[in-house]
């Protein structure tokens, strides 16, 4: 978020003085070198004559003109009988036929070459109308900026839970102008995100949502927010999907605490303080993801909360429910084939119900009397699959778990000591404080 106590201050270029480069460099030359004599329009020198040899007398003028009329009728038959000859060749080769599209590589992949200005320029007309700057307010008189977007046209916002936290008051800036007094509908425990709603504006635009499930690394990403404050809303930044399912550490609201945001898309298009809770889209125009971090040390590092994960709570508050995540209880790793061989794992994929204690010995992972403990889940065990999907690096068991609301039955297939074991769990209610 950024302080609007200094949008006074202006961020305009200073005139630099460039007549000493100007000097050093001009005609072509080094300070402390002599200009070289430019020679190559000079006309080449006469040969001094030399002893018994002389210039052979020129043509006869008659002759030289029945030559060239003679040279000039040959070369013209030649250029025309040439051209034909070229014609076919390229008539046969295609060249003249309508442009084909490029073959389809062995991959069986497509490759599209577009105008990124025009992509750019179309997504940021599609989405822009609907991202909000949000101005909060708080006890100790301190005032901040984020963003939102709007995903309801009856004025519910999606936006970052550290940009609404705490605050006593919300005001929703409208990108035509407008002002609303926000309501934070709800805050989420399991990521970086928060429901906002504001009521009495009508003809509100909605961003079209995507879907981050799709999202490749190398694709275009762009970033909208306010990072310098009100005074210059809904900022545009541009770059790539550099990474998926990237943890990050995070500071509480509290300074002292921290918790970990998992499974965020990393992202080189620039995102500072006033992006936060602002939406991350794809060339299409679609909300893939809201940006929530950048990183205070490395350049052109930002991460976005992926859209399908916020996607169950946007529903709930939809449906009036109160925001909650499903739980489990139990603490767990990835495999991957570093883990596999750090640990000596049997299987290449899974959640491994694994944690430690500060000298690295096993402890146990699974909470007592949560509904994982009472289902029989045990630490050691590998979660391979939740409904019959396959739980694996690009499909990991919190985003499989998300999309059942607390309170429902699911059925989790378990590998232990060599077999393969089924355990119904009931969802419970993820508390606030679980990481």
């Amino acid at each position: 978020m950024s302080d609007p106590t200094s949008e006074s201050q202006r961020y305009e270029p200073q005139p630099v003085d460039r007549h000493h480069r100007m000097a050093e460099f001009g005609g072509g030359q080094f300070p402390g070198q002599t200009a070289t004599p430019e020679r190559w329009l000079q006309p080449f020198p006469e040969l001094p004559a030399q002893p018994g040899w002389s210039p052979a007398p020129p043509a006869s003028r008659g002759i030289s003109r029945r030559f060239a009329a003679v040279l000039f009728a040959t070369s013209l038959i030649g250029a025309i009988a040439g051209s034909g000859g070229v014609y076919a060749a390229l008539r046969a080769s295609g060249a003249f036929n309508a442009a084909t599209p490029s073959p389809r590589p062995a991959n069986g992949t497509t490759v599209s070459v577009q105008s990124d200005d025009s992509t750019v320029i179309a997504a940021v007309t599609l989405v822009g109308p609907a991202v909000v700057a949000v101005s909060t307010t708080y006890g100790s008189g301190s005032s901040f900026v984020g963003a939102g977007v709007i995903y309801d046209r009856r004025g519910w916002i999606l936006t970052n839970r550290h940009v609404v936290e705490g605050a006593t008051s919300i005001t929703i800036h409208i990108s035509d102008g407008r002002e609303a007094a926000g309501k934070v509908y709800g805050l989420d425990s399991l990521t970086d995100l928060a429901v906002v709603k504001v009521d009495g504006l009508a003809g509100l635009t909605v961003a079209p949502i995507g879907s981050s499930a799709s999202i490749q690394v190398g694709q275009l990403a762009i970033a909208i927010g306010d990072p310098l404050g009100l005074n210059y809303p809904n900022s545009v930044t541009t770059g790539i999907v550099s990474a998926l399912g990237r943890d990050l550490v995070v500071t509480g609201s509290d300074a002292t605490s921290t918790s970990t945001l998992h499974d965020l898309i990393q992202t080189d298009a620039a995102i500072n303080a006033g992006n936060s809770g602002g939406p991350l889209i794809d060339a299409s125009g679609r909300v893939v993801g809201i940006a929530t971090a950048e990183n205070q040390v490395g350049q052109g590092i930002g991460f976005a909360v992926p859209i399908d994960i916020a996607k169950p709570i946007m529903q709930q508050a939809l449906a009036g429910e109160k925001l909650s995540r499903p739980f489990i209880g139990v603490s767990y790793l990835m495999i991957d084939p570093g883990v596999k061989q750090q640990y000596k794992l049997p299987l290449n994929d899974g959640a491994w119900v694994h944690t430690e204690d500060a000298t690295g010995n096993s402890i146990e992972a699974v909470v007592a009397g949560s509904p994982g403990s009472k289902a029989g889940i045990k630490t050691g065990d590998i979660i391979t699959e939740v409904e019959g999907q396959a739980i694996t690096g690009s499909n990991p068991l919190q985003d499989v778990l998300v999309q059942y609301s607390p309170g429902r039955t699911v059925s989790l297939r378990v590998y232990r000591a060599g077999k393969y074991l089924t355990f119904m769990v009931s969802l419970g209610i993820r508390p606030e404080a679980a990481s």
